[in-house]
């Protein structure tokens, strides 16, 4: 998996798990503190952001284009985002969620 398919999953992880009705908590509040630090680093885009909150309710639909938005922001070079990623990915596989590798592949 690539930093940036790694990023993608970790949105998806964390909406799908705000979806299923899992209470605030943990794997909620990585999810955010992730979603808000990939936003600001497409603020300059306004399309990226677009194209990050349409993945959110259709991640199946939209990952391609999510995976070229994030390249072309340099978010693979973001250590921040990266570390949150990780973060939301490992709460995850602790609360006993499945994770998949990549979501569309």
């Amino acid at each position: 998996m690539t930093e940036v398919e790694l990023v993608a999953t970790a949105l998806a992880t964390g909406q799908a798990a705000g979806l299923v009705g899992t209470p605030r908590g943990v794997v909620h509040d990585l999810h955010a503190a992730l979603r808000e630090a990939v936003r600001r680093r497409l603020v300059g885009g306004g399309h990226g952001v677009r194209v990050l909150d349409a993945y959110e309710t259709d991640p199946d639909v939209w990952w391609t284009r999510l995976l070229q938005v994030l390249t072309a922001s340099g978010t693979e070079m973001d250590d921040e985002i990266l570390a949150a990623a990780r973060a939301v990915l490992r709460a995850d596989r602790r609360a006993g969620h499945v994770t998949v590798d990549a979501v569309g592949s």
